[in-house]
């Protein structure tokens, strides 16, 4: 596996493959892997001749600076793990590299809708930070293919978008989400919550799948109530816990029977905020967040 810290360099190793007819599939990261990362590396290897990640904690997608001086830091063992995937080429730029004249005068990016609902309102600016620094990595990059996870469900229809914005013929492939035996999402933070909070975070996953196993045509305040008491009782401090439209994140509160459905969490345990979802129509399945493209 080669690292390569400088653009230029990338782009020398990367047109060398490109020059031999080779597919590039691209899984961007802030580091701190764990085996949900890991399984992108290896979707991205099954169709592609060369497969490369990078590992950058974007100061710009962070609305609370604490939260961005928190963020896990685990370099080595991050380098180890690709070593031993299937990662070709990993891209470790610097602040400096991604953003040459800072991150706070970036273009804003019309996302519309995607940034009025759940994620935006409680992170304000944190889906233009994303696409500043998806659009550089992007070009960086110059990938064929996009490997992202559905735990991050809006943010994949965000980055859907900014490919939109960008003209871009590179195609987004949403992967499932990995989670642990109880349920918990595989996630970079997980490792901040002490151990009685992480025996608690799984009724995170039991509040989605209440929602999904009770769902039923009709008006869906009562069983969004019911999944709410889940969290509050294991010490849940909720932002929001509501049921969209698959395809357009629209909240649905009276379900017809047809529409595909997902459901969508963010919640704190102390000062661990995480965020899951699931989709809880057949009819989402599969690929609903890459209906949007």
């Amino acid at each position: 596996m080669l690292i390569i810290k400088k653009k230029g360099a990338l782009a020398t190793i990367l047109d060398e493959h490109r020059r031999k007819g080779y597919s590039i599939g691209f899984v961007p990261t802030m580091g701190a892997l764990h085996p949900g990362h890991l399984s992108l590396i290896q979707a991205a290897g099954v169709p592609n001749q060369v497969v490369v990640a990078s590992i950058f904690v974007n100061p710009a997608q962070f609305n609370d600076p604490a939260d961005f001086e928190k963020y896990p830091v685990t370099l080595g063992k991050d380098i180890e793990l690709l070593e031993q995937s299937a990662c070709d080429v990993l891209f470790l730029p610097s602040v400096a590299e991604i953003y040459p004249n800072g991150w706070k005068n970036e273009p804003l990016y019309n996302l519309g809708f995607l940034e009025t609902v759940f994620e935006g309102p409680f992170r304000p600016g944190h889906f233009q930070g994303v696409c500043q620094v998806m659009e550089q990595l992007l070009r960086m990059v110059g990938p064929d293919h996009l490997y992202m996870g559905q735990k991050d469900y809006q943010q994949c229809m965000v980055v859907a978008r900014l490919l939109e914005l960008m003209n871009s013929s590179c195609v987004l492939h949403t992967c499932p989400t990995l989670r642990e035996k109880d349920g918990l999402a595989m996630s970079s933070r997980n490792v901040r919550l002490s151990p009685a909070d992480r025996e608690a975070a799984s009724a995170i996953f039991q509040a989605l799948r209440f929602i999904r196993d009770r769902l039923q045509p009709g008006e869906l305040s009562t069983i969004l109530t019911a999944s709410k008491e889940i969290l509050t009782a294991n010490r849940f401090k909720v932002d929001y816990l509501s049921i969209a439209h698959a395809r357009s994140l629209a909240p649905v509160e009276s379900w017809d029977g047809r529409q595909p459905l997902v459901a969508l969490a963010a919640a704190f345990l102390h000062d661990v905020r995480l965020i899951d979802n699931m989709l809880i129509t057949a009819a989402s399945e599969p690929n609903a967040v890459n209906a949007v493209n």
